[in-house]
């Protein structure tokens, strides 16, 4: 009974902001960011819980990229919502832009060094070593993360891109798919949903996606705005609260599942839905924005961006050079972590544009000198990641 409890705090944290939304009633934006802030955790958890489930049907790698996709399902809600005001006000392009580079960022320098953290913290080893079915999503991370150079060097997020990003993310969802089918070790509340018969088990999974499905899309605007107007009214940087504080809220039940598997003793599995959740946002929660845009503009149209989201792009895609270099042969030290959490802690400090770019341009450096070592590991990473067995 214990193991349903989690399940049942999850669904009531959704309640108050339900409340709010379908009662058409408003109270003050600093309680409504929390309120809506809240019930997206709640249902992110929930969605998080309901596709661990689901994995038993499917391949571990296709299941550790579902689980990854649904679990930034809050994000694609908060950002595709910016991007549709940002066809008729595009003050919220700025926001866009905001929540996709903090989501993407965050993911690297404070996910990734927690997990190998955690790992060396219950004494296992200095050195997190992935299996090679991972060389999937480094390679499609590679390959998306090489083109989103071109984003900020041409100034605008178009519909071409987005057929080369998502294009990258059917690839990569085709080439995971075809890993072996594996029984998934559940635990707590998605062990309680899995021990169900099959029929009722189903039915359940189902009806958790749909209501996560609506607390979440039906919380982000309120949760967006919220955040917008506690900002002007604060004095505080919008773009700076929707960067950080709107991807907090929505990746912390993946990372949290992620952080439980590693202590659990399944590091792999943990950093592997990590790697899995950044193709994903790198690929198709990009790639996505201009269509959401285009929809709502009732036109084909590209984004275009401004001198600070070009730089915050370009400072996203160079940590994401560096984080693949780092992974490139297949391993991630305590060392490496460390420089990733740094190096993203220091570049929160320094606002400045150009020592910002400066960041990018370590970064770089970091990983042309951390590919020129593990040149050897290239070709297997990329014969492994899209020719298996060859």
């Amino acid at each position: 009974m214990m193991r349903w409890l989690p399940i049942l705090a999850s669904a009531l944290l959704t309640v108050p902001a339900l409340v709010l939304r379908f009662g058409a009633l408003h109270t003050a934006p600093g309680f409504e960011a929390v309120l809506f802030g809240v019930a997206i955790l709640g249902a992110a958890f929930l969605l998080t819980w309901a596709a661990e489930v689901a994995q038993v049907d499917i391949s571990q790698g296709l299941a550790l990229a579902f689980l990854a996709l649904i679990a930034v399902l809050p994000e694609y809600a908060v950002d595709l919502y910016f991007a549709w005001r940002a066809a008729h006000q595009p003050e919220y392009t700025a926001y866009a832009t905001a929540n996709m580079t903090g989501a993407n960022r965050l993911l690297i320098g404070i996910a990734w060094p927690l997990i190998i953290g955690l790992y060396w913290w219950r004494g296992s080893g200095r050195e997190l070593e992935l299996p090679r079915s991972r060389c999937v999503e480094l390679v499609f991370l590679t390959i998306a993360t090489v083109y989103s150079f071109v984003i900020p060097l041409k100034g605008t997020i178009s519909l071409f891109d987005m057929v080369v990003l998502v294009g990258c993310f059917v690839g990569y969802m085709w080439r995971i798919a075809q890993g072996e089918v594996e029984e998934p070790d559940l635990l707590g509340p998605a062990q309680a949903l899995g021990e169900l018969r099959p029929a009722l088990r189903r039915t359940a999974v189902a009806l958790f996606f749909v209501f996560a499905a609506i607390v979440i899309f039906g919380s982000a605007e309120r949760f967006a705005e919220a955040l917008i107007h506690v900002g002007k009214n604060a004095g505080i940087d919008e773009f700076l609260l929707v960067q950080w504080l709107a991807p907090l809220a929505s990746e912390a039940p993946e990372v949290a599942i992620a952080c439980i598997l590693t202590l659990r003793g399944d590091a792999q599995a943990g950093m592997g839905a990590m790697v899995s959740s950044k193709v994903n946002q790198w690929t198709l929660l990009v790639g996505t924005l201009p269509l959401v845009y285009s929809i709502s503009a009732g036109t084909p149209s590209a984004i275009h961006l401004d001198p600070r989201q070009i730089e915050e792009i370009l400072l996203t895609a160079s940590q994401s050079l560096f984080a693949v270099a780092v992974l490139a042969n297949l391993k991630l030290t305590r060392r490496e972590g460390v420089l990733l959490f740094a190096l993203f802690a220091a570049q929160l400090c320094f606002p400045d544009t150009s020592v910002r770019y400066g960041f990018c341009a370590a970064y770089l450096l970091l990983a042309l000198l951390t590919l020129t070592r593990r040149t050897k590991d290239l070709p297997v990473l990329f014969r492994e990641g899209l020719f298996p067995g060859h």
